[in-house]
């Protein structure tokens, strides 16, 4: 199949091929996805509220997403890996966002960065993108804005704000991205932007007519609690599972069933005469 890139996402939406994406934080996980044919990992901030337990994604650093991009990559043998431009990365100056952007490839080793906006941002879109580093966009719910959009709310239910969503998606594409996440945008809204766009679209919360779909992997394996939103199916109850794991493991230690026999290193009869 040979390694997933930015062509890739373009084959594919030509093609009618639908692309598969999750969150990835760490080696293990992003091999596991690798070895099941994931198309992309997101190395998203949401790993502020997954792995850090933050209550946002506002708090997370570019440092902690190189941090957790590293290992990931490390991981990934034919996913293409795309690092998240985390809060105030990318919204100061066009220098700052280049630098920033140029670390998540050089030290976190993603082949690709995400930034959440549309037009107001395109000025840092083009800088990166003129530093030849790859850009997907992301619109809808940018949770970096949740602090003025009030909260994790659905994007794009008024006129207004529907034709501004379309308007930042043709500035997006425009400005050279290989592709836009949908965030919790009506379904209807979203197949409108995904036919307009010679790019392709990956939806979460946006129905099944985009180019492809992308979730936090805490969320499809029943992981992650604090939240349940409403676009999440649950795969599996992987927590459940570890939760119930984790009990038997406490219960065996207390009862001294574990470790056996089995589990154990033996010493020659005559060397432990000898320690007596």
């Amino acid at each position: 199949m040979g390694k997933f890139s930015v062509s890739s996402f373009v084959k594919a939406k030509k093609n009618g091929e639908k692309i598969t994406m999750l969150t990835a934080y760490d080696y293990s996980t992003a091999k596991l996805f690798d070895n099941a044919g994931i198309d992309a990992m997101l190395v998203g901030d949401s790993l502020g509220m997954v792995m850090l337990g933050y209550d946002d994604t506002l708090k997370v650093t570019v440092d902690d997403i190189i941090h957790h991009s590293r290992a990931v990559a490390r991981g990934c043998k034919e996913a293409m890996v795309v690092a998240d431009m985390p809060f105030l990365s990318y919204h100061v100056s066009k220098e700052e966002s280049i630098k920033n952007a140029g670390r998540l490839i050089q030290e976190g080793n993603a082949q690709a960065v995400k930034l959440e906006g549309g037009i107001e941002i395109i000025d840092k879109v083009k800088g990166i993108i003129n530093a030849q580093i790859p850009v997907m966009g992301h619109l809808g719910l940018t949770p970096q804005s949740v602090n003025i959009v009030g909260g994790y709310k659905v994007q794009g239910k008024s006129e207004k704000q529907a034709q501004k969503l379309i308007d930042d998606a043709l500035a997006l594409e425009k400005a050279g991205v290989f592709a836009i996440v949908l965030e919790c945008v009506p379904a209807e809204l979203a197949k409108i932007v995904s036919e307009r766009l010679r790019i392709p679209t990956v939806g979460i919360g946006a129905g099944n007519k985009t180019d492809g779909q992308i979730l936090v992997y805490q969320d499809m394996l029943g992981m992650y609690s604090d939240m349940a939103p409403k676009f999440v199916k649950q795969y599996a109850n992987i927590g459940g599972q570890m939760e119930t794991a984790v009990k038997d493991y406490i219960k065996e230690v207390k009862d001294t069933s574990f470790p056996e026999k089995k589990h154990s290193f033996s010493i020659k009869e005559e060397v432990l005469k000898k320690l007596y």
